[in-house]
């Protein structure tokens, strides 16, 4: 499955196309939308290994909504039929009952012929995806679930910014989060240069943006940093050598990696960071990039462990918030 929806996502200039978000209903605090936000209502489903998802599982935990909203984990190898839930005990999801994810997202529109995403939203009793449009949800996270969320969470879409996170955002995505894609997948020559050269591009811009300034936008962690970090963290274990974006490493961009780092020992960042799935899923089921599945040993992650020095450009984390538990 995973192998043959890439195709219909190739230009034909070789370019990684990736396809929209099909559903893309929102849960919202007056339930306006038709999905009201409900404690126990609702279930994300993610991969440790997707950077996308990764968000969902980082501002989930810094905002404290995991009584609130439960968590779902695939396996990081998907078969034909996409992903599966063969971690929980008889291949089932425990709360939903599926076997594979697949199953909630033919429930929403037996029509569906794309890709089966995650992370996705499923609505438990009916079993079926809400949305999977991950841009969103992570905002909606932070807005429409603001009842619910813990004391002292911190303001991670703060209404004085907004417009320009979502500046840096929309920056970041095209040239960085989905940049090391369109290197990764890219079948022809032209494509994959003209990726490349759009990613180191943004990378030079993000190391002078953060020389003097400890995060991206404010003083203190916001929806720009997460959706940054989550590309960051995953560089030197697979967008460097399987994705071929080696003019550098990671840890080669001294501001870059700094600032990776310091996000890393920020609680609720490096806790969900699951380095195994990672490099599981990435050099497992890309065959085409990758065809005789092997994971490689490396990259050594105690580094990540290390000083980073960055309190000295001022600013706090969390501002005048708490960490989560």
């Amino acid at each position: 499955m995973a192998e043959a929806q890439f195709g219909a996502e190739t230009s034909q200039r070789g370019e990684w196309v990736r396809q929209t978000n099909r559903f893309t209903d929102r849960i919202t605090a007056d339930g306006s939308s038709g999905w009201p936000v409900e404690p126990g209502r609702y279930r994300l489903v993610v991969s440790l290994a997707c950077p996308w998802a990764h968000r969902a599982v980082i501002v989930r935990r810094l905002l404290g909504l995991e009584d609130v909203l439960s968590l779902g984990v695939v396996d990081p190898i998907r078969d034909e039929r996409g992903w599966r839930f063969t971690l929980d005990p008889g291949g089932r999801d425990p709360v939903t009952g599926i076997a594979f994810l697949s199953e909630a997202y033919l429930a929403a529109d037996p029509d569906f012929t794309g890709r089966y995403t995650v992370p996705a939203v499923l609505d438990v009793a009916e079993r079926r995806v809400v949305t999977n449009d991950y841009p969103q949800l992570t905002l909606d996270l932070s807005t429409e679930w603001a009842r619910y969320h813990r004391d002292g969470a911190p303001q991670l879409y703060p209404e004085h910014l907004r417009a320009e996170i979502d500046e840096v955002n929309e920056l970041v995505y095209a040239d960085v989060n989905n940049g090391v894609y369109r290197c990764g997948f890219a079948t022809t020559q032209q494509a994959y240069e003209e990726a490349f050269e759009r990613l180191f591009a943004r990378l030079d811009w993000l190391s002078e943006r953060l020389a003097e300034r400890r995060y991206l936008v404010g003083d203190t962690i916001t929806e720009a940093d997460v959706r940054l970090f989550t590309t960051l963290v995953r560089f030197d274990a697979v967008y460097h050598g399987h994705f071929k974006c080696n003019r550098q490493k990671l840890t080669e961009m001294p501001v870059l990696w700094a600032y990776a780092r310091d996000l890393f020992q920020t609680p609720g960042f490096g806790d969900t960071v699951d380095f195994d799935h990672i490099k599981r899923h990435y050099y497992g089921t890309h065959h085409r990039i990758n065809p005789t599945g092997i994971v490689p040993v490396g990259p050594d992650v105690s580094g990540w462990h290390t000083p980073h020095g960055r309190e000295a450009l001022g600013g706090t984390p969390f501002g005048d918030g708490t960490p989560p538990a």
